[in-house]
């Protein structure tokens, strides 16, 4: 609340000074998806490389449809946003991005030089029409969808297949995201898995596969689920993982490195399993939407966050990965002493085919083998939405009023801790 204030009072004051909109840079983003410091700092930068003055203005969202509905219905005029992969897909093809110029003068051109070759060919896979996503779009953040698990109670083979979350040894000890595309995602990749093996279907055949079977097969799945969920959740998930309130959980990659960090200075062993039969990766990325009134601003603010020093220290504070492959910042999260070598060839090339870092922010290539990507369904998405609903059912169990009743009682304690204890904090990303 107390940001939002400081939002809706600097926009008052800029307002009130009748301040040209040539000065000011308004931005859209994600709930604790950035280090704020660099925002005065990238207001200093800009009058450097460019001579004039810019005043950003700052504010945050928590649910995609949110963002995209006031750019969709309001026409409201923000000059860059930071949606997920899917909904790039969608403004795409709904002609509601403008494409992202790279040339910057004499200031370096620090997107084109640091995107890793891995990013710029799944942007490649985005669906937009005849428009390519990597005109239009420059990855953010990205990361994985898994499983997050104690393995004090649930053992690394239990963990290692998507179906762990049907197992009644964990009734009750169960959290699911409350993400319909997600789940859909990873369980008809656990359901079609002998037909990928098969040759009969590929996993990427699969995030486009939006037919009524596929939507029966999964909600079929899910409502043997149900009974043994403890509770579906946006956020408060990795909170139960750390206080051993859940076992399993179906999590990001993103919450899982905070929960794993947070669970060890507990004595809890959290550990994280990308399954055999496959997984999603997903990406959010800046874009300029098609009623920015500042796009000179817009694209210097997606140059200056893609500057590996910026990157650094944004993912440093969310917990979430970059996309940039510069080497300075593959050279930032190296620890040969906590973790063991492998392969990330395929994210900053040749060089790094045995590098310490750790696995859950950057996949192996092996692991990253078995990934694919999630798309946007278009007019079938309320179909999903249906499913969803009709999974999860209008009666919470008993265990899950509990834990929310629990969760709210802690939410103040914890909500403290993590931000004065700890510099990083997660975001709950709710697709």
């Amino acid at each position: 609340m107390k940001k939002l204030l400081t939002v809706v009072a600097a926009a008052a004051l800029l307002a009130s000074c009748m301040q040209n909109r040539d000065q000011i840079l308004k931005v859209y983003n994600w709930s604790d998806y950035i280090d704020e410091s660099v925002i005065p700092e990238f207001e200093q930068w800009y009058e450097e490389q460019t001579g004039l003055k810019i005043k950003v203005i700052y504010q945050t969202f928590d649910v995609n449809e949110t963002m995209l509905s006031k750019i969709e219905k309001g026409h409201e005029d923000f000059d860059v946003l930071c949606p997920s992969d899917y909904i790039i897909e969608r403004m795409l093809q709904n002609h509601l991005l403008l494409p992202i110029d790279r040339n910057f003068g004499e200031t370096p051109n620090y997107i084109d030089e640091n995107l890793s070759p891995y990013v710029r060919d799944r942007f490649d896979k985005m669906s937009g029409g005849k428009d390519n996503a990597n005109d239009y779009a420059v990855g953010y953040m990205w990361g994985t969808t898994g499983i997050l698990y104690n393995a004090k109670y649930v053992t690394d083979e239990e963990a290692s297949t998507w179906d762990v979350i049907r197992n009644p040894k964990f009734a009750d000890k169960i959290f699911i995201k409350d993400s319909p595309r997600d789940v859909f995602s990873q369980i008809i990749i656990y359901l079609r898995h002998d037909d990928v093996l098969a040759g009969k279907v590929t996993l990427d055949e699969l995030m486009t596969d939006s037919s009524d079977d596929a939507l029966e097969a999964v909600e079929a799945y899910m409502k043997q689920v149900r009974p043994l969920v403890a509770g579906w959740e946006a956020d408060f998930g990795k909170d139960q993982m750390t206080q051993e309130r859940g076992w399993v959980s179906l999590n990001w990659s993103g919450d899982a490195v905070w929960a794993i960090e947070e669970a060890e200075e507990m004595g809890v062993d959290l550990r994280y399993s990308l399954p055999k039969e496959g997984f999603a990766v997903w990406f959010d990325g800046w874009v300029i939407p098609k009623f920015a009134q500042n796009i000179t601003a817009a694209k210097y603010w997606i140059n200056f966050m893609s500057r590996p020093d910026i990157v650094i220290r944004n993912v440093d504070v969310t917990g979430y990965v970059s996309v940039s492959g510069a080497p300075e910042v593959l050279e930032a999260f190296i620890d040969e002493e906590k973790y063991e070598p492998i392969d990330l060839s395929y994210f900053f090339g040749p060089g790094a085919d045995s590098v310490c870092v750790n696995p859950v922010l950057y996949p192996d290539k092996a692991d990253i083998e078995r990934s694919t990507q999630e798309h946007d369904w278009g007019d079938r998405t309320p179909e999903l939405v249906a499913m969803w609903s009709r999974v999860k059912g209008e009666n919470a169990n008993g265990m899950t009023v509990v834990v929310v009743a629990v969760f709210l009682a802690a939410l103040v304690a914890i909500a403290v801790y993590t931000r004065v204890v700890k510099k990083k904090k997660s975001r709950g990303r709710k697709r």
